[in-house]
């Protein structure tokens, strides 16, 4: 076997779980292959430098040997070789950004129990007044 279809040797070594995800991230343009963008049939053979876009990262994988079967994440490394700078696999271990802004207790909404709170003075209020 010289050559196999992208979407198949990426399923294959395990960068996609599916195949379908695998297609589906070569048509939507996170695929390359010498820094042209790929379809889902195009054919990868030795020596050829795949580009994988999957979140914030790009990965870099250099193609050893063709495959069309899916393979043991163990027997990966003697088809693909994983050619993904430090610095990419740094973005992994970066802390999260949060859009929650944190507020000071007292302003905004009330919370849960302040709400039971200001209830119980609401209903304790209108019982005596009803008294009278």
């Amino acid at each position: 076997m010289d050559a196999v279809r992208i979407d198949k040797f990426l399923w294959a070594i395990r960068v996609y779980k599916t195949r379908t995800d695998a297609t589906d991230a070569c048509k939507g343009g996170k695929v390359t292959v010498g820094g042209a963008d790929v379809k889902p049939a195009r054919e990868v053979k030795a020596g050829d430098v795949i580009t994988v876009r999957k979140g914030p990262i790009l990965y870099t994988y250099k193609v050893l040997a063709p495959l069309e079967k899916r393979v043991g994440a163990k027997d990966v490394p003697r088809f693909a070789e994983n050619l993904t700078p430090q610095s990419e696999l740094d973005k992994l271990h970066a802390p999260v950004e949060t859009f929650f802004i944190r507020r000071d207790r007292g302003t905004g909404r009330p919370t849960k129990k302040e709400r039971r709170d200001m209830e119980s003075l609401y209903d304790s209020f209108f019982e005596e007044e009803g008294e009278d």
